[in-house]
């Protein structure tokens, strides 16, 4: 069994659903030696999370954010975590709901995403910061 590690920082994103996949791929060239196994990829950070989805039409990722806008307002009356501005809770709670990794197979030394598939990375605040990933790969 092979592993490699590394951490990938990201320059800032403005908030919505940003393409990432080359971005990972360029970091961890070393799954080219693996010919079974998995990419793990974990974001640290509480307001911005990790999908995979449509990566053909940027159109899904404008839409993406409509929704996760509509479907988590800011200003909510109730939120008592407001000391970051009013995107702070919102953030959280968008990066609860997708999820703070992605695990992706690799199969004879490349990712075995489907055609029309790509890594989202989910910016839920409207000032971010760079971004850290920790990516993981292992197999045989």
């Amino acid at each position: 069994m092979k592993y490699f590690q590394t951490e990938l920082r990201l320059n800032p994103f403005p908030r919505g659903f940003h393409l990432i996949t080359e971005n990972i791929k360029k970091a961890i060239p070393e799954i080219s030696h693996i010919e079974a196994g998995f990419l793990h990829v974990f974001i640290k950070h509480t307001s911005a999370s990790l999908t995979i989805n449509e990566n053909a039409d940027p159109t899904v990722r404008v839409d993406f954010e409509s929704h996760f806008n509509q479907m988590v307002p800011e200003d909510a009356p109730y939120y008592i975590h407001t000391y970051e501005g009013p995107d702070d809770m919102p953030a959280h709670i968008k990066a609860s709901l997708l999820g703070n990794s992605v695990q992706i197979p690799i199969t004879k030394g490349k990712l075995n995403l489907g055609i029309w598939q790509g890594v989202y990375l989910c910016e839920h605040r409207d000032n971010a910061s760079p971004r850290k990933l920790v990516l993981t790969a292992h197999g045989s």
